[in-house]
């Protein structure tokens, strides 16, 4: 089997899936949002609230993040009050679950301050700490160094 990575100037990146994510999730507001989306937070001022950053730079990422399909505005009305919207996760939102996970994994490992983590995810089920895993879909867990990159139907050779 070709490995990829053995003649990698024989490929281009430009049709490259984490840039594209990037793209989509690559700023830092992005990603907080999203950690706090997926912690259950939905309404615009619990937004600016929690994440810290402004009203205007909120409201422009959200917009964002509805048009890239992350999330969904949805209308509510408290009484006696205006229309308002609070967002919801959509199914592609829910599914940077995993990246969210290995990113604050990795954060609590290498960037955690000296008290520690801030927040510890537990299984629900049994109350062990939840990890970001690589596993193949025969379900076996991978290590990096037991991964082949061979070519998708997206790849671009170069001549």
């Amino acid at each position: 089997m070709e490995d990829l990575r053995d003649d990698r100037d024989s490929w281009s990146n430009t049709n490259c899936s984490v840039a594209r994510a990037m793209d989509i999730v690559g700023s830092r507001s992005t990603l907080l949002i999203m950690r706090d989306a997926l912690l259950g937070t939905r309404r615009f001022d619990d937004f600016v609230r929690r994440v810290g950053i402004g009203e205007p730079a909120i409201a422009s990422r959200l917009k964002e993040m509805v048009a890239a399909g992350l999330l969904e505005r949805i209308p509510y009305r408290e009484p006696g009050q205006r229309t308002r919207h609070e967002y919801q996760l959509t199914t592609k939102g829910r599914e940077l679950l995993p990246v969210i996970t290995a990113l604050r994994n990795w954060g609590d490992a290498w960037a955690a301050d000296d008290a520690g983590p801030p927040i510890i995810a537990l299984h629900h089920d049994c109350g062990e700490p939840v990890r970001a895993v690589l596993r193949c879909a025969a379900g076996h867990d991978v290590d990096s160094g037991d991964i082949d990159i061979t070519a998708g139907p997206g790849l671009i050779r170069r001549d």
